[in-house]
C-alpha cells in the first residue's frame, strides 16, 4: 500500500502541482514562459473556497503568470472604484473557448519529440493546463498548409466519388485531435470550415482569387461537407459545429492569395436553401450546429438581414461566425444589433490573430483580451485563435502569410515559448469553462474593462483587464456577499473566483 501512494505521489508532482514559469526576455514588452524536457509551467484547477474568501489569478507584463493570492468580503461602507456584480441579470451561455489544429499547428507539434507533444498539448487541453473546450478544424488546405488542396482535386467529379482525405489530415491533424479528445476526457467541440472548394467547382478555377461557387455545383459542394463529416467520423471524431465557409469576402479582393470561396448574401442564402440546409440536416450529422458568414464585423448584421430574410434559410442556421481583423474599424455594438435582430442565434468568435511573430509582447496579450471582453460584453459565446503552434519565423504557410501565435515552437532548441496571448487566453478558458452564463456587471471605472460570468458550479468568475501603468485599486461589490477590495497591478488581466 506504501508504494501504491509513493507511486501516485511521483505521478502527481508531474501534473497535480503547480510548476512556475520559466521566463525569458527577448526585450519585445514582455515575456515568455519556456517549456523543455525538464519543465513547463501548469496552473491546476481551482478548488472551491468557501465564503467569505475568494481567489484571485494575476497575469502581467512584470512576468507573473496565473499568480494565485487570497481576499475576501467584507462588510463595509461602499467605496470608490466599485464593480457592482449582479448574478440574478444573465445574458449568453459560453460555447467554449479554444484554437485551430491547422497542417501548421500539426506540423510543428510533429516536430517535437513526443514528451514535448505531450507537454505542449497538456497546456492547451489538460486540467492542469488552460483546458480549451472549443476548437476549429480546417476542411482540406489553407493558407497555413504548404500547399493548396482540396480533398477532390483533379478532373471534374460531381458526384465526388474520388473524394479522400489528404495524407495532412491523417499525420497533421485526427492524430492531435484524438490526443486532444483524450486530454479532456472527450469533453472538447470542434467545428469545422472550408477555406476553397476544388478548382473545378469555382467560376474562376483557382484556390484563391476572384471566383465564386459554380451554381450547377451547388450540390456537390452541400454534398462535400457530408462526405468530410462521414470521413471524420470513420475515424471515431465527431463534429459540434461547421460553418458556411471562412471569409468569403476574400474573393472580393482578387490578388489577395488565401484560399476562398465567394459568396454574396442572394447567393449563400439560396445554397443554404436548397443544399446546405437539407443536406445537414437529413444526413447522419442532423444535429450539428451550422454557422453563418465566418466573416468580419463588418458585414453585421446587414448580410444576415438579406441571407436569411426567408424563415426557412433562418430556421437552417444554428448561429453567427465573426472573425476580428476588422474590428478596430467596426464597433463592438454591431454584434449587439445583430443579437437582437436574430436573438435565437448564437454568436461565435471563430478567428483571431497578431502579425508575423513577436516573442514576449505584452500588448499582444492585451490586444486578445480587450477584444474577448468587448466581444462577450456583445453577445458573443465564445472566442476561437487562429493557429495554436507556429515556428519561429510564423509559419509554414505556403503562401508566406507569416503570422504570430500562442505557442511558438523551437524544435532545433528542444523547447517551445508560451506567449503572453496564451495566458490571456487562459484566464477565460481555465476560469470561465464551458456552460458558464455571462452576468450583469457595472462600473464608473473608466479605466479597466471587465466582464463577469456565472460558472456550471455556480461560482462567480471576474475577469478585469488593466492596460494601465500603474496599480488599479478596485472594490468588487457583491450584495450577497458584500465587499472585497482588489489591487490591480499594472499592465494586467486578473481573474476573481469565488462562490
Amino acid at each position: 500500500m506504501f508504494l501504491n501512494y509513493l507511486f501516485l505521489y511521483f505521478l502527481c508532482t508531474g501534473y497535480c502541482r503547480a510548476e512556475d514559469c520559466l521566463s525569458r526576455d527577448y526585450d519585445h514588452g514582455g515575456t515568455v514562459c519556456v517549456c523543455n524536457s525538464d519543465h513547463c509551467d501548469t496552473i491546476p484547477r481551482p478548488e472551491k473556497v468557501e465564503q467569505p474568501q475568494l481567489l484571485i489569478y494575476t497575469s502581467n507584463k512584470a512576468g507573473s503568470r496565473f499568480e494565485q493570492t487570497t481576499g475576501q468580503f467584507e462588510q463595509s461602507d461602499a467605496p470608490d472604484n466599485q464593480i457592482r456584480i449582479d448574478p440574478a441579470q444573465k445574458f449568453q451561455t459560453i460555447l467554449g473557448w479554444g484554437g485551430a489544429f491547422t497542417d501548421a499547428a500539426g506540423i510543428n507539434l510533429d516536430s517535437l519529440n513526443e514528451q514535448l507533444q505531450e507537454k505542449l498539448l497538456r497546456s492547451y487541453f489538460a486540467d492542469d493546463g488552460i483546458e480549451y473546450s472549443l476548437c476549429r478544424v480546417p476542411i482540406g488546405g489553407t493558407d497555413f498548409s504548404t500547399r493548396g488542396y482540396s480533398y477532390d482535386d483533379g478532373d471534374v467529379d460531381e458526384d465526388l466519388v474520388n473524394f479522400v482525405l489528404a495524407d495532412e489530415d491523417h499525420q497533421y491533424k485526427i492524430p492531435f485531435i484524438k490526443k486532444a479528445l483524450d486530454l479532456t476526457e472527450n469533453n472538447l467541440r470542434l467545428f469545422a470550415s472550408t477555406w476553397t472548394a476544388p478548382k473545378w467547382m469555382k467560376t474562376n478555377g483557382e484556390y484563391a482569387g476572384y471566383g465564386f461557387l459554380l451554381e450547377e455545383m451547388y450540390q456537390a459542394w452541400a454534398n462535400y461537407f457530408v462526405k468530410f463529416l462521414n470521413s471524420y467520423q470513420s475515424e471515431g471524431i465527431e463534429f459540434w459545429g461547421i460553418t458556411t465557409g471562412n471569409e468569403p469576402s476574400l474573393a472580393m479582393a482578387p490578388l489577395d492569395q488565401i484560399n476562398t470561396v465567394g459568396w454574396n448574401s442572394t447567393q449563400m442564402a439560396k445554397w443554404i436553401l436548397n443544399n446546405l440546409g437539407p443536406s445537414i440536416r437529413n444526413s447522419n450529422h442532423s444535429a450539428i450546429n451550422i454557422m453563418i458568414l465566418d466573416d468580419q464585423r463588418m458585414f453585421l448584421p446587414w448580410f444576415l438581414d438579406e441571407a436569411l430574410s426567408d424563415n426557412t434559410t433562418r430556421g437552417y442556421i444554428d448561429g453567427i461566425a465573426v472573425h476580428w481583423y476588422a474590428d478596430v474599424f467596426f464597433p463592438a455594438s454591431l454584434l449587439t444589433d445583430t443579437h437582437n435582430n436574430f436573438p435565437e442565434k448564437f454568436i461565435l468568435a471563430t478567428e483571431a490573430c497578431n502579425g508575423a511573430v513577436v516573442l514576449g509582447s505584452w500588448e499582444r496579450g492585451e490586444s486578445y483580451s480587450n477584444d474577448i471582453i468587448q466581444d462577450v460584453s456583445n453577445w458573443v459565446g465564445g472566442w476561437i485563435d487562429w493557429n495554436m503552434v507556429l515556428d519561429l519565423g510564423g509559419g509554414p504557410t505556403y503562401i508566406n502569410n507569416f503570422v504570430d501565435s500562442p505557442i511558438i515552437v523551437n524544435a532545433t532548441g528542444g523547447e517551445f515559448y508560451k506567449q503572453p496571448m496564451f495566458y490571456h487566453l487562459g484566464h477565460f478558458s481555465k476560469f470561465v469553462p464551458m456552460g458558464s452564463v455571462r452576468i450583469d456587471a457595472r462600473s464608473d471605472i473608466t479605466n479597466v474593462i471587465f466582464v463577469a460570468f456565472q460558472r456550471p458550479d455556480d461560482g462567480i468568475s471576474v475577469v478585469i483587464l488593466n492596460r494601465n501603468e500603474e496599480v488599479v485599486p478596485v472594490a468588487l461589490v457583491d450584495d450577497s456577499r458584500g465587499t472585497a477590495r482588489v489591487e490591480l497591478s499594472e499592465r494586467s488581466i486578473t481573474t476573481i473566483l469565488y462562490w
